[in-house]
């Protein structure tokens, strides 16, 4: 009875969940130009929407999401609340899904089955958020010293600093651009050149990103030459990133090594060695 209540409106929530999970994962249109007020108001309703999905999510697990939400460009509060919210759809149909498995044969078996189904849609969301802000970060990195090499040639060229910035932003695409056009425009509503490359290093994870904006806020404060601080920050970009193409080259090999054993060897071995192998045992069976 229970199994054939179960069955019957499990599909019915599979279809409901889709249309919500698509809805919460959908980027958001605030994170490509939004300005410092817009970032205040932001932080406002997401201290509030901390306090409204308490009851649904551990409070570390929300700020987690608002975190993975920023690195992904999603930031948004709707986000962290239907992403919340989606958590649970997912976890209670899990839930059902789980229980008509164990409740057909209690075994030990069903029972880790049906409590791993219920831990990976619980954490699907999470994983989604995470995979994307580990994406979008690495496109940062990857444009990182290129848009530094921008800068310091227009800074040579007579542009100011945050001019310089707003061209290099202008001129390319992707997240690190956006970015760069953010932070200028948080200088252009208010924000002091150090708070404004705080924020950029906060909204990002990239350790280099973080260094360049630090650079820039110690050059604003003893005076020294911001285009010499940019050279040389883009010249150290140029050599690490050389650095890591040599570590990822160095490190083929050994990639190579375990595809190459378990699947080309075997196969080469079975194409080579199989012939002669036949050959042998008709052979010897021919022998009296």
């Amino acid at each position: 009875m229970i199994v054939s209540v179960v069955a019957g409106i499990l599909p019915w929530l599979i279809v409901a969940s889709i249309p919500l999970l698509a809805f919460a994962l959908v980027p958001g249109r605030l994170a490509k130009a939004d300005s410092t007020f817009i970032e205040r108001v932001v932080a406002v309703e997401n201290a509030r929407t901390g306090t409204s999905v308490a009851h649904l999510a551990p409070r570390a697990l929300v700020v987690r999401l608002e975190r993975n939400l920023a690195l992904a460009g999603l930031t948004g509060t709707w986000a962290v609340q239907r992403l919340v919210l989606i958590k649970n759809v997912l976890a209670v149909i899990a839930a059902f899904a789980a229980a008509a498995w164990v409740i057909g044969d209690p075994g030990p078996f069903r029972i880790l089955t049906g409590l791993l189904l219920f831990a990976v849609a619980y954490l699907a969301p999470d994983l989604v958020v995470w995979g994307r802000a580990e994406e979008r970060q690495e496109r940062i990195q990857e444009k990182l010293a290129d848009t530094l090499d921008q800068i310091t040639i227009s800074i040579e060229a007579g542009l100011g600093l945050e001019t310089a910035v707003a061209r290099a932003g202008q001129h390319g695409s992707g997240p690190l651009a956006e970015e760069l056009i953010r932070t200028v425009q948080d200088m252009q509503v208010g924000l002091s050149r150090r708070e404004a490359y705080i924020a950029l290093g906060e909204r990002t994870s990239v350790v280099d990103l973080k260094r360049f904006s630090r650079a820039i806020m110690q050059a604003d404060a003893y005076g020294v030459s911001v285009g010499a601080v940019v050279r040389a920050q883009a010249k150290e970009l140029r050599m690490k990133r050389r650095q890591r193409a040599e570590e990822k080259a160095m490190k083929i090999p050994v990639k190579v090594l375990f595809p190459l054993m378990l699947c080309i060897l075997p196969v080469l071995f079975i194409v080579i060695l199989g012939p002669a192998a036949i050959n042998l045992f008709s052979v010897f069976s021919q022998v009296p």
